[in-house]
């Protein structure tokens, strides 16, 4: 079982010291469903990427802004929201943590 809290406390007190301003750990893997713990200090950016089959963030602490053609989506602590179906950048407005749960592959049944 992994304690959730401590790993963001731990990440986060890395990606504010980082130069990149960011921190990441991968806490749970299962066939195609991945659970990342991501930190971002204030003003850090995770610069444009692909989107996963499917997605989600919980953001744990802070606040992140999800930005893709589509517009921003501005997530708060305690907040969910799905990932955007697109190629997306996320923003940290203030000291951030959140939990990244993504499908990355689809398994077609024979």
């Amino acid at each position: 079982m992994t304690d959730i809290e401590l790993v963001a406390r731990e990440h986060l007190a890395v990606a504010v010291e980082a130069p990149h301003g960011r921190s990441a750990a991968m806490v749970a893997q299962d066939g195609p469903l991945r659970q990342t713990v991501l930190a971002l200090k204030a003003g850090a950016v995770l610069g444009e990427h692909n989107a996963p089959v499917a997605g989600s963030v919980y953001v744990l602490e802070g606040s992140i802004t999800l930005v893709s053609a589509a517009g921003r989506i501005v997530v708060n602590e305690n907040q969910l929201a799905l990932v955007p179906q697109e190629r997306h950048s996320v923003e940290a407005s203030e000291d951030s943590v959140f939990l990244l749960t993504a499908v990355t592959e689809t398994h077609l049944s024979a």
